[in-house]
C-alpha cells in the first residue's frame, strides 16, 4: 500500500516541482472559465445582474436581455440560455430589484415583470424618458439602486469633434424614483460607464481619456459635484439643479486639475488617476470586494475593469483630509474581449460580461462572459500603499525578504501629471523622479515604509515601483507597480533618518527600446534619415507621383487595408484621424507591424511625448499622435525594395487591430 500511494503521490510533486522552478503567472492565482454559448446568442454584453437564485441575467447592445441558468458550469457543465426581452435600445445597464429587472435604454429606464413566471418579460413598464438628440453618442447607463429605493442613471455626452451637450441632462449623474421623477445630482461627466455605492455609501464612477480627460480616471461623486467636463453646465441653470457653474467658468489652461480646482468652486478631482496605457486606456465597471475573502486577500478593495486593453485592475482607496485617494494596480488581463460589466456570483468568484463592436480591444473576441475564480494561492503583491508625511508605505500580500526590501536599490518613484484643458487627453506632464532617502521593514515584514528624500507633489500621481524585492519564500513580485494618486499628503510624524543616501535610480523607467524623442516634422526638405516630413520638399517641383488618402473607421480600423505604391516614387501620404480617439499612422518594414506596437506599449511614462513611435531602425516614416477629426501629411520616397510594407498605429492597445499593407511594386 505504502509504495502504490507513493507512485499516485509521485506525479504531483514532479507537478509542484515544475510549478516551483518557473516564474508564477496571473493564472497561478486567478483562472479565466469561458462560458460557452449557443451560435445564435450575440451576448455583446450591456448591463449585468445576478439574479437571487444565482442566475446571470445579461442585457445586450443588440436590445436583448439573457437569463443563463447554471453560469457556475455545475452538474453537466452546460449553462442553459432564456430569453427573457427584446427590442430594447442599446440597454447599457441592467440591475434586479424586487422580482423585476431594469435596464437603462438610450432614451429609457424600462422596468421588465415577467407576471407568469415563463422566463419571459411580458410587461414593459417605462420608469422615466429623457429626450434624445439622435447623436450616436447618446449612450445611457445604469440603473444603480440605492438603499431607500431611489436609482441613479447616468447620460453619456454626445460628440461632434469634441463632447457636447446637445440633449437635456446630457454628461450628467440623475436621481430617479419609482414615480419617474428625476432629479440632477452631479455634472462634469464625459463618458460615464459605470458606477457604484459602496458599503459605506459612497458613490463613485470611472470616465475615458477624452476631452478635458487627459486621463482613465475614478471620481467620488457627491450631490452638486462637477467632475471635469463643462459641456453639461448648459443645463446649470435649470430647475432643481444643484450647480451654479457655467461653462464659460471652467478655463482651459492646461494646468493640472488639481490647481485649477483652487480657483474653480466645485470642481471634483479624481480620487484615483488610471495611467493611460501604462494601466488601461477604457476604463469600465467598478466592483468592490464584499466577498469575505473568497476571492482572495483583498477584501473592501475595488476592482475596475477596462474595455480596450481587456483587463481588471484592483484599487486601494483611502480617506485624507477627509478626501478619497489611493493606488491603482494591474491585476488580472488577457480576457477575450473588451471588459464593460462585472458581478459577484453567489459563490464569490467574478462574472466579467465584455463585449468588442465598435470599440474594440485586446481581446480578440467580439462578445463573451467568463468566470475569474481564485485558485486558493495567495500571490504576493503590493495589497496596499498609503500615503504618508514624508513618503509612502506599502504593505504585501506575504512577508518580504528583508535583505532585499532594505535596500534602496529595489525600489523606485516618479511622479507625474496631466494637463486640464479641452483638448482630447493629456501626455504625461512635469514628470520627474523622487529621490528616496531610506526605508524601513516593519518586524513582520508584511509593510515598507518608503521615505523620500523631497517633499512630495500633492496632485500628481506618484508611481512606485519595487523591482528588487523578494518575498521571504523568494518569490517575485506578480505586479511590481502600483501608482498612487496624492490629493493630500497624509498628516504624521516624519521618519528621522540620519542622512541622505546617494540614489542611483536616473530617470524614469524606460522602454528597453532607445527613447530618444522621434525626428521632429521637417519641412520643406527631405532630410537624409527623417521619419516625419511634413511639407513638400522644395526639390519636388512637379509635386508628389502619388497620394495615398489614409482615414479611420470605427472599431479600431483604418478605411484602407492594402495601398499599393511603386517602388522609388514620391508619395504624399494623407492621414486623416475621422475617429473620436487619438490615432497616428507608423509606415514599417514588412511583418514588423506587431513587433513595434510591442515596442511601443513599452515606452511607459516616454511614450506620450515621444508621440508612441519608438525608435526603431523598423519604423520608416510616422505621423505624430494626432486629435481627433484631425489631419496630417507626410511627405516620402517609398522603399526602393519590393515587399508587403505595413501601416500601423501605434497607439497602445490599437496596434494589433489598426494595420494595413502598403505594397511596394517595380
Amino acid at each position: 500500500m505504502k509504495n502504490r500511494l507513493s507512485f499516485l503521490l509521485f506525479p504531483l510533486f514532479l507537478s509542484s516541482l515544475a510549478l516551483a522552478q518557473r516564474p508564477l503567472t496571473e493564472d497561478d492565482y486567478y483562472r479565466l472559465i469561458t462560458i460557452p454559448m449557443p451560435e445564435a446568442v450575440q451576448l455583446e454584453v450591456g448591463g449585468m445582474a445576478v439574479l437571487p437564485d444565482g442566475r446571470l441575467g445579461v442585457s445586450t447592445r443588440r436590445g436583448e436581455v439573457w437569463l443563463i441558468s447554471n453560469p457556475y458550469m455545475k452538474g453537466s457543465r452546460q449553462p442553459q440560455f432564456k430569453r427573457f426581452a427584446y427590442g430594447l435600445h442599446e440597454p447599457l445597464g441592467l440591475a434586479y430589484h424586487k422580482g423585476a429587472l431594469y435596464a437603462t435604454q438610450r432614451g429609457e429606464l424600462t422596468k421588465m415583470i415577467d407576471t407568469d413566471g415563463d422566463d419571459e418579460a411580458n410587461e414593459y413598464q417605462s420608469i422615466v424618458k429623457w429626450p434624445l438628440s439622435g447623436n450616436y453618442h447618446e449612450y445611457s447607463y445604469g440603473p444603480l439602486f440605492l438603499p431607500d429605493g431611489d436609482m441613479m442613471i447616468t447620460l453619456n455626452l454626445d460628440w461632434i469633434g469634441y463632447g457636447a451637450s446637445l440633449a437635456k441632462w446630457r454628461g450628467w449623474m440623475l436621481k430617479v424614483n419609482e414615480k419617474g421623477e428625476l432629479k440632477p445630482y452631479a455634472t462634469g461627466l464625459r463618458s460615464p460607464s459605470s458606477f457604484r455605492q459602496l458599503r459605506d455609501g459612497s458613490i463613485f464612477y470611472t470616465e475615458n481619456q477624452g476631452d478635458w480627460v487627459g486621463s482613465g480616471r475614478m471620481t467620488h461623486l457627491e450631490l452638486g459635484d462637477f467632475a471635469g467636463n463643462p459641456a453639461g453646465l448648459r443645463w446649470s441653470s435649470e430647475p432643481g439643479s444643484p450647480i451654479k457653474l457655467k461653462p464659460e467658468d471652467v478655463p482651459s489652461t492646461g494646468k493640472p486639475m488639481h490647481e485649477v480646482a483652487k480657483t474653480v468652486k466645485g470642481l471634483k478631482v479624481p480620487a484615483i488617476w488610471f495611467p493611460h496605457t501604462l494601466m488601461g486606456i477604457s476604463t469600465s465597471d467598478i466592483l468592490e470586494d464584499t466577498t469575505a475573502n473568497r476571492f482572495g486577500p483583498f477584501d473592501g478593495q475595488l476592482f475596475v475593469g477596462d474595455q480596450g486593453h481587456s483587463k481588471v485592475m484592483r484599487v486601494f482607496l483611502e480617506k485624507v483630509d477627509g478626501e478619497y485617494q489611493g493606488a491603482c494596480f494591474p491585476f488580472r488581463s488577457g480576457f477575450q474581449s473588451g471588459i464593460l460589466r462585472m458581478a459577484w456570483g453567489l459563490d464569490g468568484s467574478m462574472f466579467v460580461g465584455q463585449t468588442s463592436r465598435g470599440w474594440a480591444a485586446t481581446g480578440k473576441d467580439p462578445f463573451g462572459v467568463q468566470r475569474l475564480v481564485w485558485t486558493g494561492q495567495t500571490p504576493f503583491e503590493m495589497k496596499a500603499i498609503r500615503s504618508m508625511p514624508d513618503g509612502f508605505e506599502v504593505e504585501f500580500t506575504l512577508p518580504v525578504d528583508k535583505k532585499t526590501a532594505s535596500d534602496l536599490a529595489s525600489y523606485s518613484l516618479n511622479s507625474f501629471t496631466y494637463k486640464y484643458h479641452r483638448i482630447y487627453g493629456s501626455p504625461v506632464e512635469d514628470a520627474r523622479p523622487v529621490p528616496i532617502r531610506g526605508v524601513v521593514v516593519s518586524d513582520n515584514g508584511l509593510k515598507v515604509r518608503i521615505v523620500a528624500d523631497t517633499v512630495l507633489r500633492e496632485g500628481y500621481v506618484h508611481e512606485v515601483k519595487a523591482e528588487g524585492l523578494k518575498s521571504a519564500a523568494g518569490l517575485s513580485l506578480l505586479h511590481n507597480t502600483g501608482y498612487y494618486t496624492l490629493n493630500h499628503i497624509a498628516p504624521g510624524t516624519k521618519l528621522t533618518i540620519a542622512a541622505p543616501v546617494k540614489h542611483n535610480h536616473g530617470d524614469m523607467a524606460m522602454a528597453s527600446t532607445k527613447t530618444e524623442p522621434p525626428v521632429s516634422g521637417a519641412k520643406g526638405k527631405s532630410a537624409a534619415g527623417a521619419k516625419r516630413v511634413t511639407e513638400q520638399p522644395a526639390d519636388w517641383t512637379n509635386g508628389p507621383d502619388q497620394v495615398i488618402t489614409i482615414g479611420t473607421v470605427p472599431g479600431l480600423k483604418f478605411d484602407k487595408t492594402q495601398v499599393e505604391v511603386k517602388a522609388g516614387s514620391r508619395i504624399r501620404w494623407v492621414f486623416n484621424n475621422n475617429d473620436d480617439m487619438l490615432h497616428n499612422c507608423v509606415i514599417v518594414k514588412p511583418a514588423t507591424a506587431n513587433a513595434v506596437g510591442d515596442a511601443a506599449l513599452r515606452l511607459n511614462l516616454n511614450g506620450s511625448k515621444m508621440q508612441y513611435v519608438p525608435v526603431t531602425p523598423n519604423v520608416l516614416f510616422h505621423t505624430n499622435l494626432l486629435q481627433p477629426e484631425s489631419s496630417e501629411s507626410l511627405y516620402f520616397v517609398a522603399p526602393a525594395t519590393p515587399g508587403d510594407y505595413q501601416f500601423v498605429c501605434t497607439f497602445p492597445g490599437h496596434s494589433s487591430l489598426m494595420q494595413g499593407v502598403m505594397k511596394v511594386v517595380k
